[in-house]
């Protein structure tokens, strides 16, 4: 072949400040790019070879071999793929596989973003001028006959190209970095990229370092093979010893053998696994197989919960794991990885498009050759069929919950509190997933039985006669009921629950004396969870266990009882003016626990509203300068109740009143530090009466 000097087939005067500022974010992908086109190099050879259009020759290995020169600053990538002639070369890489940037940048400035507008065209070798100010492409073809080329181009549109030197088939291209981009000629550099991108390609890589000192290794002759170079055989002869025998006699003893050991070349070790483990099936795979998985590539040594092997091959192809990891109890700590690949070759981290939001907070890999990737294979083009990838994610996982609750309870129980937040975010976030995890949420109850949401709404058999007629548990649906017809509202199930297990321990204590139930709920994302469920469920109410006093905790008394409705009166006035509240609300009630003195309770609503101000710091205000809604309960049962009201005029009573409201105040929420302040000032005042 002539020599052969050119222009590259393009209408701009300079196709590279555009490659530079569009087409990768980041300048090591390179390598991940030069890398992967090799790996395509010898997947296309290996399909030839087996249609018998072309034989490998008896040593045949497929690999990329990586060189890094720091004294000449260079780079080089090898493959021993199909090669390119002359007129390949023309076509791939001197026409850039577009008519004209020009051109192109017209079409499409008005139809997208700077970072899809490269993604149409096949660009990747192009990668290369990032890090390099010359490159230099030796090839030889396959084909019969064919002859060896020799391209290079300084970054501008001029290329030469005339017959090259390679006398092996496949491709090497040598990067001359420049001065920005030296640090890819360091050989601990290029392995930490090519282990960040290329750890499962499909083709054994391997890195060295030109003029670097041989390393050895010692092997047993049996070891040996073909491809080893012996430097030297080293024998060890056999160790004696003088030895005393049994009787009594000295004689000389081998300690060890004699032996024969191969000092040869440091065989070469690729840095990449081409068969990872969510390539294979899961019935060829062993837990400790999984763990393993897991423990390399995430560099997490806590072994995960348990594992979902993804693997699908219709209607379209995807593959790979999704594992649990052990979940802190922070919501806002939870920080998990999926690792995107198309075809073994690393595209990215939690890529949205794909991976639905919920899913992040798990760890895993999952391999989608149908992506449709631009050319950085960063960035995803617009394509409902990644939705359905994403559907299918979310609709596997769900199996898998769900299926492990209805089969292996026991095990769905142990993992369920590490869990929990992750499912109740995905049921937040994905309409679908949470119809089908609906039933299968666990709800811890006060003896730290697991329920599920419809076990929670079982009415226990000694209260379905008395309940009957007051509980619906059915869902309501709001929209068919008539403005007309007068029906009044179906009453809600109502799900009692506890934030506070030491907090609330007084509620709770009352609510197991009368054998009934709450689930425990402590997460912070909790109260949005419950909100949620109780929009899908309109027969669903949940109330916070001191939200209210429950009929069962009360003796029954008559709507007209004059007298407590008269001890009443008296004893809100005594508070309200103890205590400085004129709008305290106090309520006197029987309950059936005398020893109980006061309580505090708060509504729902009200408590929901706070929370919520305090959440998202709602236009910078206070959340407790918000009406609180608070009641008093007074137990008229009480004697110290009984004491206030029947001395009333005592000087003590105002000291009283305020020691029953902040020991009401305790067992609902801390108090603030002023008024915790005086409460231990007044423990110790009213204690001191006594010694009087």
């Amino acid at each position: 072949m002539s020599q052969k000097h050119g222009n590259l087939s393009i209408n701009s005067e300079n196709i590279f400040p555009i490659i530079k500022k569009w087409l990768y974010s980041d300048h090591d992908i390179f390598m991940r790019e030069l890398i992967s086109n090799g790996c395509d190099a010898i997947t296309k050879l290996k399909k030839l070879e087996i249609m018998g259009e072309y034989t490998f020759p008896d040593d045949f290995e497929s690999k990329i071999q990586i060189i890094v020169n720091p004294e000449e600053k260079t780079l080089k990538i090898i493959d021993n793929g199909l090669g390119m002639t002359a007129d390949e070369v023309e076509e791939y890489i001197n026409q850039i596989a577009f008519s004209g940037a020009t051109d192109f940048l017209e079409k499409y400035k008005d139809k997208t973003n700077e970072d899809q507008i490269i993604g149409h065209f096949g660009l990747g070798f192009y990668s290369a001028f990032m890090v390099a100010d010359e490159v230099h492409i030796d090839s030889l073809s396959y084909k019969e006959g064919a002859a060896a080329v020799h391209w290079e181009c300084d970054g501008g549109t001029e290329y030469d190209m005339k017959e090259g030197d390679k006398e092996t088939v496949g491709t090497e291209i040598t990067l001359f970095l420049n001065e920005d981009c030296l640090e890819f000629a360091n050989e601990y550099r290029a392995r930490e990229v090519i282990k960040k991108y290329c750890s499962f390609m499909p083709t054994n890589i391997y890195l060295e370092k030109a003029n670097a000192e041989p390393e050895y290794e010692t092997i047993l002759p049996e070891e040996k093979t073909d491809k080893d170079t012996v430097i030297e055989t080293i024998i060890e002869e056999a160790k004696t010893e003088e030895k005393e025998n049994e009787n009594g006699e000295k004689e000389i003893v081998e300690i060890s053998p004699r032996t024969e050991k191969l000092k040869i070349l440091k065989r070469p070790v690729p840095l990449n696994e081409t068969h990872p483990l969510w390539t294979k099936h899961p019935n060829d795979c062993s837990d400790e197989d999984y763990k393993k998985f897991y423990r390399d590539v995430f560099q997490d040594f806590k072994e995960p919960l348990f594992w979902i092997h993804l693997n699908m091959d219709y209607p379209f192809n995807l593959k790979g794991i999704l594992y649990f990891p052990k979940i802190n109890t922070e919501y806002d700590s939870i920080e998990g990885t999926i690792k995107l690949y198309n075809n073994q070759v690393f595209i990215a981290d939690n890529i949205k498009e794909v991976i639905p939001e919920f899913l992040m907070l798990l760890k895993g890999v999952i391999d989608c050759p149908d992506l449709p990737l631009n050319v950085s294979r960063s960035a995803l083009q617009n394509d409902g069929f990644v939705k359905k990838i994403s559907d299918y994610i979310s609709k596997k996982v769900a199996d898998k919950l769900s299926g492990m609750c209805k089969t292996d309870k026991e095990s769905y129980e142990k993992y369920w509190d590490d869990i929990s937040p992750f499912i109740k975010f995905g049921c937040l976030k994905d309409e679908k997933f949470c119809e089908k995890m609906t039933n299968f949420i666990l709800f811890k109850n006060l003896d730290d039985k697991y329920l599920t949401l419809p076990e929670c709404l079982e009415t226990p058999e000694k209260e379905e006669t008395e309940q009957k007629d007051e509980v619906d548990v059915e869902v309501v649906d709001e929209d068919t009921k008539s403005e007309d017809d007068g029906e009044e509202e179906a009453p809600k199930k109502i799900i009692y629950y506890v934030t506070d297990v030491q907090q609330q321990s007084q509620y709770i204590n009352m609510f197991k004396e009368e054998g009934m139930d709450a689930v425990i709920l402590t997460h912070n994302i909790d109260q949005a969870f419950i909100s949620h469920l109780e929009q899908k469920n309109e027969g669903i109410r949940f109330q916070r266990i001191d939200a209210d006093l429950t009929d069962s905790l009360k003796e029954e008394t008559a709507d007209d009882d004059e007298e407590l409705k008269a001890t009443t009166d008296t004893l809100t006035k005594l508070f309200r003016k103890a205590l400085g509240k004129d709008s305290l609300e106090v309520k006197v009630e029987k309950l059936k626990n005398e020893n109980i003195s006061s309580m505090v309770t708060l509504s729902e609503d009200t408590r929901r509203m706070q929370d919520m101000m305090r959440m998202y710091n709602m236009y910078g205000m206070d959340p407790n300068m918000m009406p609180s809604n608070e009641t008093l309960i007074l137990n008229a049962n009480n004697q110290l109740v009984q004491y206030i009201f029947n001395h009333k005029d005592s000087e003590h009573v105002p000291m009283f009143c305020e020691q029953l409201y902040d020991l009401a105040m305790i067992s609902h929420a801390p108090l603030a530090p002023e008024a915790m302040t005086k409460f231990v000032a007044r423990s110790n005042e009213i204690m001191m009466l006594l010694t009087k």
